[in-house]
């Protein structure tokens, strides 16, 4: 029996593994349903999100498996791409300036929240580079070990700016009168039988040759592509059963506030000034340019500030969702922020951080 299990091409998740994952679901859907009954602005995620980071900040070792993060980000891909129409792909042609816009928001928000790291709390400037980086947290990990930065404050700066994007931005939003304060229906009918199989047949297939091939957020892109495609053709009409909707946003709130489970509270209240500080200021340069594109062109202001929130991809792609938020304008934008941070952080590390001699040494 031993034999079998071990010529199997995965490891089975050991005992504690699962009562993790177990508690961390627990924990979000508790938190996602009283921010949902509360009437809260994205309540689902942003429920979700806080009691799983409160849980994990008080030392429970909470933790999603992968196996389970994709399936979340399968079924929210599967959900954003369900939702996909003509009139939202006629909007594409605004997307050459908008994106070229963002390039420009991405480099001055970087170098302004490195300035301020460090003028104001005197970090070394590759740090400060890739704390200020918005997105790419992976590869900002790889460079951050390469050149010998401080990891555990760059981790706490990029997870505070996720965290609070993800609860802070449907509030503004509903503040502002631009998106539903009280949970809201997608108004979309089920999928027969015949069609949830082509979705999650060709959403699986999909993210598995985008894996493949190293796209960026191969699960949540390559479901919501199929699903976008199979929509936008006519093929398939409806989408998922609303309550799986909910399971998707409950488990993307708590696969972000289960980020914490792998901070000392120590670090965290450490760096939290420079993480309110460098938000602060990267946010101000985007609002900036959010005020310009509002102004000059006709994009909706909902859909710029998600697009150019300097956040997670998959949680404002989840946000664009539960907001009602076009999602192919911000999965866009978010993407090409996540190719413009890959390619250009290596070399902006490489000509202003810290020369590579003396990381060796």
């Amino acid at each position: 029996m031993r034999q079998i299990i071990s010529s199997l091409p995965f490891d089975l998740p050991s005992r504690a593994k699962t009562l993790s994952a177990i508690e961390t679901l627990v924990l979000g859907t508790a938190g996602g349903l009283i921010f949902l009954v509360a009437h809260l602005p994205g309540g689902l995620i942003s429920g979700a999100m806080i009691a799983t980071a409160i849980a994990a900040i008080a030392g429970r070792p909470l933790a999603m498996p992968p196996i389970l993060t994709q399936t979340v980000l399968l079924l929210l891909g599967i959900s954003i791409g369900a939702v996909v129409s003509r009139e939202l792909i006629n909007h594409v042609s605004a997307y050459p300036v908008t994106i070229g816009l963002l390039a420009l928001a991405t480099f001055c928000s970087t170098f302004g929240s490195s300035l301020y790291l460090q003028r104001v709390h005197g970090w070394d400037r590759t740090s400060a580079l890739l704390a200020g980086s918005p997105g790419a947290l992976s590869q900002i990990t790889m460079l951050a070990v390469e050149r010998g930065a401080d990891l555990p404050a760059i981790a706490v700066v990029q997870t505070l700016r996720v965290i609070i994007l993800t609860a802070a931005l449907p509030l503004v939003l509903a503040v502002a009168g631009v998106a539903p304060a009280a949970p809201i229906s997608l108004g979309q009918s089920v999928a027969s039988p015949l069609g949830l199989l082509a979705l999650l047949v060709a959403s699986l297939v999909a993210a598995m040759l985008m894996q493949l091939i190293k796209f960026p957020a191969s699960w949540l892109f390559g479901a919501m592509v199929a699903s976008g495609l199979l929509h936008g053709t006519g093929l398939v009409e409806g989408g998922l059963p609303e309550w799986i909707r909910g399971v998707a946003l409950v488990g993307i709130g708590a696969l972000i506030g289960s980020r914490f489970a792998r901070m000392r509270v120590k670090t965290l209240v450490g760096h939290i000034r420079a993480a309110l500080g460098s938000f602060a200021i990267a946010v101000a340069i985007s609002a900036l340019f959010v005020t310009v594109i509002v102004l000059v062109t006709h994009v909706r202001f909902s859909d710029t500030i998600v697009a150019f929130a300097p956040g997670a991809m998959d949680a404002m792609m989840a946000l664009a969702l539960t907001l009602r938020i076009d999602p192919i304008f911000v999965g866009a934008h978010h993407l090409s922020r996540f190719v413009f941070v890959t390619i250009a952080t290596p070399g902006i590390v490489h000509l202003f951080g810290r020369p590579q001699e003396d990381v060796d040494d």
